[in-house]
């Protein structure tokens, strides 16, 4: 099971989840809402630089200019590009031409009801499909914290054609019985495992991974 785990804002927190057993670091740089997770593109590196090899690392953005995501992802030297905003899918095809070895992840939003609110099927450049609660009232995206009806993740892990990763109020007590409803390629989690003062909680973080192995 892949973990990434998203907000994560020093080198310090990164290697901490990483001993935790996560194998993804997500880091937000390219802010759209407002949040103190995002980082400059310059931490970013600074992070990556830090981690272990075999430690995969995601671009998470709300950026729309495919240039600007280009120059990003190429300065940071990530694996993945994680987009989150309303991009087009030319933006997404020059993305993908100029960044190859680069994996796109693109975001499909889920009320809390289970209703889909992203039409998918219009997605023509995906490496990995990424569902996630949307906050309807504040049209948050990403760490909201929300729980949305996982049964509509279950049916898209199903019949989607693309490894899947479910995130969306995630936490140490819910992510087991997630998993083994579902059978995703990965889990994201963010607010589910910080503590009170906005940062990585070690327990919190070394339980939800426990339970996502199980």
């Amino acid at each position: 099971m892949n973990i990434q785990v998203a907000g994560i804002t020093s080198v310090k927190e990164a290697l901490l989840c990483v001993e935790c057993g996560v194998n993804i670091i997500g880091l937000l740089v390219g802010q759209k809402h407002k949040s103190n997770q995002f980082i400059s593109k310059e931490l970013a590196k600074t992070i990556k630089m830090h981690l272990p090899e075999e430690i995969k690392t995601t671009l998470i953005t709300h950026l729309e200019d495919a240039g600007e995501i280009v120059k990003i992802a190429k300065f940071i030297d990530v694996d993945y590009i994680q987009l989150h905003s309303s991009i087009n899918e030319e933006s997404v095809l020059k993305i993908k031409q100029a960044l190859p070895d680069k994996k796109i992840i693109r975001l499909i939003h889920i009320a809390e009801d289970g209703t889909v609110l992203t039409d998918y099927l219009k997605m023509k450049v995906v490496d990995f499909y990424f569902t996630d609660s949307r906050n309807e009232k504040t049209g948050q995206v990403g760490g909201t914290g929300l729980v949305h009806n996982f049964e509509t993740d279950r049916k898209l892990v199903s019949t989607l054609n693309k490894p899947v990763f479910i995130a969306g109020g995630l936490t140490p007590e819910n992510v087991g019985e997630v998993i083994k409803l579902c059978h995703p390629f990965g889990v994201d989690v963010n607010s589910g495992c910080k503590g009170a003062n906005g940062l990585t909680d070690e327990k919190k973080m070394r339980e939800f991974v426990k339970n996502a192995l199980m």
